[in-house]
């Protein structure tokens, strides 16, 4: 039987893939702070520059004025649990204080993204793990080479795995500050 390296660089780049997927699910989720980024996925930034205003105030200055309206009607259909107030120089999103109940349902959301993240990694498991059972039952691949490729696709998912968890308790802590 010759001895061939599986090519994991597939399978490697969908647990990435994942990975940034829970991390830029996690840039979404509200904490107590006021975070610029939490406007990412509104494309606010195209139309103007975002800056902190103290620890619960985000200042939008759009480069349009005639967007203010656009922005405000953006933010508030996100329904980010944030007010929005325009002034002359723009918009001001201000984070209130987040109440136990709410930080104990953004825990919860945040628990879910964490969920489905592993949830797809479980599926690339599962890919990876039948195309190596498919190669060994063919011929292509002996008993102990599969063996050792599963081996080292379970320690890829290990990894991985820990880092949505470190990822999750970080933001946990953020929401709980």
């Amino acid at each position: 039987m010759p001895d061939m390296s599986y090519d994991f660089t597939k399978f490697k780049k969908s647990l990435s893939n994942s990975e940034e997927w829970v991390k830029k699910e996690f840039t979404g989720i509200r904490t107590g702070q006021a975070n610029p980024a939490l406007l990412d996925s509104m494309n606010v930034r195209s139309l103007g520059s975002i800056m902190t205003e103290g620890p619960r105030m985000l200042r939008i200055t759009p480069w349009d004025t005639g967007a203010i309206k656009e922005i405000e009607k953006t933010i508030t259909m996100a329904n980010l649990g944030v007010s929005v107030s325009v002034d002359e120089k723009g918009l001001r999103v201000n984070f209130p204080d987040l109440t136990a109940e709410r930080r104990v349902e953004i825990v919860k959301i945040a628990k879910d993204r964490l969920e489905e993240g592993k949830k797809q990694i479980r599926i690339h498991r599962d890919e990876i793990m039948k195309d190596l059972k498919a190669k060994q039952k063919s011929g292509a691949m002996g008993e102990d080479e599969a063996h050792r490729h599963e081996k080292e696709a379970q320690k890829l998912v290990d990894e991985h795995n820990k880092k949505l968890e470190e990822f999750y308790v970080k933001k946990e802590k953020e929401i709980k500050a």
